[in-house]
């Protein structure tokens, strides 16, 4: 097993001049880390994930629409979403954002101490 580093993200993950880029940064059977970069003006338009999800802003700025909630997202912001909320993406200027697929939650009833 070795360590997985990447050293600078937006080399990574370069902004396209007209169009969105998005790539597989990490993957195993629990997680998956996808980066994008977005050319100013690009957008995912509304849909929603199967899983829960956490939105990391690296460059840029995002319009975001969480399920009723809009936002602006800047670098340094950090977003849970739920599994299924409906949300949508808007790059108002080049921009590069993670995106982390969390493992789904174990059902209720599971064994696992709540709280914890």
């Amino acid at each position: 097993m070795s360590a997985t580093v990447l050293t600078d993200l937006v080399a990574e993950l370069t902004v396209p001049e007209d169009g969105t880029l998005s790539r597989v940064l990490y993957r195993d059977d629990r997680l998956r880390v996808i980066g994008f970069a977005f050319a100013a003006g690009q957008e995912l338009t509304e849909h929603t994930s199967a899983l829960p999800v956490v939105i990391q802003v690296v460059q840029g700025h995002l319009d975001l629409v969480l399920g009723d909630v809009k936002t602006e997202a800047t670098p340094g912001t950090w977003i849970h979403l739920p599994a299924r909320l409906p949300h949508s993406v808007h790059a108002s200027e080049p921009s590069v954002m993670l995106l982390t697929m969390l493992p789904a939650p174990e059902p209720s009833g599971s064994g696992e101490p709540s709280g914890a």
